[in-house]
């Protein structure tokens, strides 16, 4: 059983990269920093805990968000379904693909096949559109392969994991509406509805008080890891490799922002636009500051990474200010 033309080429984080090929198998085509930025993705989470063995950064909302945000902007129809069963779970997928859609899924990366880095990651997306009696085949990220079969086993165990960020056997499928939405006007209220999110953070770890909170935790870093020689490279890797799109999710929102600078005359929108091409690069400065200090344990760098992540906390706030003034109309 194969859906034809599902695929999404080029894309550099998974819930996009899944949303977009089911979207485009419906024939929508929209760019991923576009998706990203209509489902208000842009965000702040410094994650420490106990049970954690080195602090998370994080630069997005939570999982399901931006296509919950996304699909809703664009005014499709998407249908969630979630079980706690593996045989409903799969027969949910298989009903899908047998009336021709294909089906997004979240589930923990630890399992696939093609992951040959295994750490659990329970936030992660591919879109499925076929299988056979072995295996099932998805579309993944670039980075990952894009068009890839995993193990009907294998599969099923990464959709029924358990743990952080995780959601058993979470399935979906969209369809389209009726007519196209503005997208100009859908463009406008995500900017300003995201950049209010990103400004009154219910707890000091998110938005920007999130990296203001990061700025002045950082420089313990040597301290807090049990290995910095493998936690602290492995954290600057994952703010410019792990499916963020680079910077930590920034490069993708400062295109974003370029490309509705193309369809909405809005002043506030050229000057965001510009200090998120401004701020993109020193987030990439600060995961390159954090491996050095992980390679090196020298102190030096943490400190340096420190004095930006307070600029940017100024910078974003900023930012965000700025955009949350974008006009609701033209």
């Amino acid at each position: 059983m194969i859906i034809d033309n599902v695929s999404f080429p080029g894309g550099r984080h998974c819930e996009t990269t899944a949303l977009g090929a089911v979207l485009h198998h419906a024939g929508v085509e929209v760019s991923e920093p576009m998706l990203f930025g209509l489902g208000e993705g842009l965000g702040f989470v410094y994650w420490d805990a106990k049970h954690l063995d080195f602090p998370f950064l994080g630069g997005r909302v939570k999982p399901m968000a931006i296509t919950r945000t996304a699909a809703d902007r664009l005014g499709l129809t998407l249908h969630v379904q979630q079980t706690a069963s593996p045989r409903k779970a799969w027969q949910n997928v298989t009903t899908a693909l047998a009336e021709g859609l294909p089906a997004g899924l979240q589930l923990d990366s630890y399992h696939l096949d093609h992951f040959t880095e295994k750490v659990h990651f329970g936030g992660h997306f591919v879109a499925m559109y076929g299988y056979d009696d072995e295996h099932a085949f998805l579309v993944d990220t670039a980075q990952q392969g894009g068009a890839v079969k995993t193990t009907l086993a294998s599969l099923e165990r990464a959709r029924g994991e358990r743990g952080p960020m995780t959601a058993r056997n979470l399935s979906y499928t969209v369809t389209g509406a009726g007519s196209p939405p503005d997208l100009a006007a859908a463009v406008r209220t995500s900017i300003a509805a995201n950049a209010q999110t990103f400004l009154n953070p219910p707890i000091a770890n998110l938005g920007h008080r999130g990296i203001g909170k990061a700025a002045r935790q950082v420089t313990r870093w040597l301290d807090r890891s049990g290995d910095p020689a493998r936690d602290l490279p492995l954290t600057g890797t994952l703010m410019e490799r792990g499916g963020t799109g680079g910077a930590l999710f920034r490069a993708l929102y400062r295109d974003f922002l370029a490309e509705c600078t193309e369809m909405v005359d809005d002043d506030n929108l050229r000057l965001g636009h510009r200090l998120y091409a401004e701020i993109a690069p020193l987030w990439t400065e600060v995961a390159r500051l954090i491996t050095a200090a992980g390679r090196t344990e020298d102190q030096e760098p943490l400190t340096h990474a420190s004095a930006i992540l307070f600029d940017l906390a100024d910078r974003e706030r900023r930012a965000m200010q700025v955009l949350a003034g974008i006009t609701s109309s033209a």
